[in-house]
């Protein structure tokens, strides 16, 4: 699906009103409309740093975003542009660019810390912006990674880190962006012992922590040590002063040919790095974010700040993935009476048919909800799909058998017409009456059986129609002056011995309903499992894929910890690694299993009487896999 996203301008996302932070409605309704996976590319830095001058390359502009080339500070809060993605058709790439950090006028220093804290949680791709060399003043000036443990928290706090406050990087790593710096104005020779090295290289060894456990060390290891944990996937692009100082003002009037050619070369490589290593924006257990999401996300983190709260990555991912999975039960029952009123074609000739016909758009139903649902860890949204289907399937057939019931009794009303003149009018009470009448009631039923589409219920109707007529039989048999004594006593036998036969056919049609009913259920639940456990497969591979990417960054800091004689922090990172991989071996063998039986469980307390063979049903397709 290409992107039909048309934005010319930047809106403002974020609003910082100084005291507090709202969201635009306007933005928040933009975003909702964008159905593909979005990239989100978010800068930040300290004001007059060149930021938006980068996000307008990035959106194949000179102009869009406000820059900052006077002494007040442009942009404030978080602005946002939607443009379709230049490399990949089926993405939406989203562009943050932030008011600058470290504004005197802004007088409040937590407004800069909750900026960098809601980027980075918006962001797929984070570019920290600033000056010159990667020195001990600028990582000082990026404090903001330091204090993100006091401002956010990854998980619901649990007894064990409740006292420290402490929470393995492990999963601030699920969450966090990728991580570029962007040094501009640069002057540096990118030389070392006298042999060029890499931007990059130049990164790692600005990273470099310190031996020695003094104070000032520490201060030192700190911000490199939360980079280096936070942001395993890291890159860095330097740049030359675009022109000269003079013709900073206007930047975003000059063309490409005016500026210094080094600047527009490493311009357009970092425009190409980040077009073609970007990722759709996810959240743990790899879920793609679409627009909507991303602006329910938004909403529920400036919420969380306005209630004076302190954000909770889980909490925010949980109320986003309840709002979604009832979304996702209601697209799914739309969709469902969508296909069967297209489908449908009351009244079906059998119980059948339209069991058929439901089996078809509860299974396309099924797979609408299992491509928006996420999380749904306790089943209950599924098992209330399967509910509401049952319902509606109820409904369906109720309605099957009053348009049945409508149409046989318009039959049997048209076909009975001569029958209830001959009562009226007491042709039946003549001498051979009830011979008579018995020959017409017979015609009627042929020429009943004859007429079509009268649907499931042509045969109950008929019975019933009979069954009233029963005590008119018998009035017109006791009334027959033709027949002895003996004979009334032996037709009386036979209309009872009928009417015992009429009864157990029936009784017999109703059981066969309910076994029907009961089998389609089956047949619905062991779809369920089955879809379940493809849905749980592919989670679990998109866990274990996270796990393992985040195994191998802890594995590489590991090496390079041990290789700079950091023997401590090389031993805590091989503990987290042997919990990562523990948590692993779970999730190999208990996920798919746990979550089948969840279903069950939560399934026949929506389906009561179903527990017994929903459990069964769990250890049969388990032992076929």
């Amino acid at each position: 699906m290409v992107s039909t996203i048309h934005m010319p301008t930047p809106m403002c996302l974020i609003e910082n009103r100084g005291k507090e932070f709202r969201v635009c409605q306007e933005a928040l309704q933009l975003l909702s409309e964008i159905h593909q996976p979005v990239v989100v590319v978010a800068i930040v830095g300290l004001y007059r740093t060149g930021k938006s001058y980068l996000m307008n390359k990035l959106a194949g502009k000179t102009s869009g975003f406000a820059l900052g080339s006077k002494v007040q500070a442009n942009t404030k809060g978080i602005w946002m542009w939607c443009i379709p993605h230049p490399k990949q058709p089926s993405q939406t790439l989203v562009l943050l660019d932030t008011e600058g950090l470290g504004d005197v006028e802004k007088g409040d220093p937590k407004n800069d810390t909750w900026i960098f804290a809601l980027t980075l949680l918006l962001s797929s791709t984070l570019v920290y912006n600033s000056i010159g060399t990667i020195d001990q003043y600028a990582m000082n000036q990026l404090h903001y990674v330091t204090e993100l443990t006091e401002h956010i928290k990854a998980k619901v706090p649990s007894r064990e880190n409740a006292v420290d406050g402490l929470e393995d990087s492990a999963e601030f790593v699920r969450f966090f962006p990728d991580f570029i710096w962007s040094l501009r104005d640069f002057t540096l020779c990118l030389e070392l012992d006298g042999q060029p090295i890499s931007a990059d290289d130049y990164l790692e060894r600005a990273l470099t922590l310190k031996k020695g456990d003094s104070h000032d060390i520490e201060l030192f290891n700190l911000p490199r040590k939360c980079i280096r944990m936070f942001f395993p996937t890291r890159k860095c692009f330097i740049f030359e002063r675009p022109t000269s100082r003079k013709n900073l003002s206007r930047l975003d009037q000059m063309q490409e040919s005016e500026l210094d050619p080094d600047f527009v070369e490493q311009a357009g490589q970092f425009c190409s790095y980040v077009y073609c290593t970007s990722k759709a924006k996810t959240i743990p257990g790899g879920h793609v974010l679409n627009g909507r999401l991303l602006a329910k996300l938004a909403e529920t983190y400036v919420d969380t700040l306005r209630s004076g709260k302190v954000p909770c990555m889980e909490n925010a991912v949980l109320a986003l993935a309840d709002r979604e999975n009832s979304a996702a039960v209601a697209d799914a029952t739309a969709r469902y009476v969508e296909l069967m009123e297209r489908r449908l074609k009351l009244p079906t000739e059998t119980l059948e048919e339209l069991l058929r016909i439901h089996a078809g758009c509860e299974e396309e139903a099924l797979r609408v909800f299992m491509a928006r649902a996420f999380k749904d860890d306790t089943r209950q949204f599924q098992a209330q799909l399967m509910k509401t289907l049952d319902e509606r399937k109820e409904e369906y057939c109720s309605k099957n058998e009053k348009e049945s019931s409508r149409e046989s009794m318009a039959v049997l009303k048209a076909l009975s017409q001569e029958i209830e003149k001959n009562i009226r009018t007491g042709r039946y009470s003549q001498p051979g009456g009830h011979q008579h009448f018995l020959q017409d009631m017979k015609k009627l039923e042929e020429r009943y059986h004859q007429k079509p589409k009268k649907g499931l219920m042509a045969m109950p109707v008929l019975q019933q129609f009979l069954k009233a007529k029963e005590d008119v039989g018998r009035a017109i048999l006791q009334s027959d002056k033709a027949l002895s004594e003996n004979e009334k006593r032996m037709k009386e036998a036979q209309a009872r011995a009928k009417e015992a036969q009429r009864e157990q056919e029936s009784q017999r049609q109703q059981l066969a309903v309910l076994e029907q009913k009961r089998a389609d259920q089956e047949r619905s639940f062991e779809m369920n499992l089955e879809e379940l456990r493809q849905k749980l497969q592919q989670e679990r591979k998109q866990i274990l894929e996270e796990q393992e990417k985040v195994m191998d960054c802890k594995l590489k800091e590991q090496e390079k910890m041990l290789k700079n004689g950091f023997q401590r922090e090389a031993n805590q990172l091989k503990e987290e690694v042997q919990l990562l991989r523990e948590q692993n071996d779970e999730k190999q063998e208990s996920f798919i299993t746990t979550g089948l039986h969840i279903l069950a469980e939560v399934a026949s307390l929506y389906l009561p009487g179903f527990l017994g063979k929903a459990v069964g049903f769990v250890s049969n397709l388990l032992r076929r896999l």
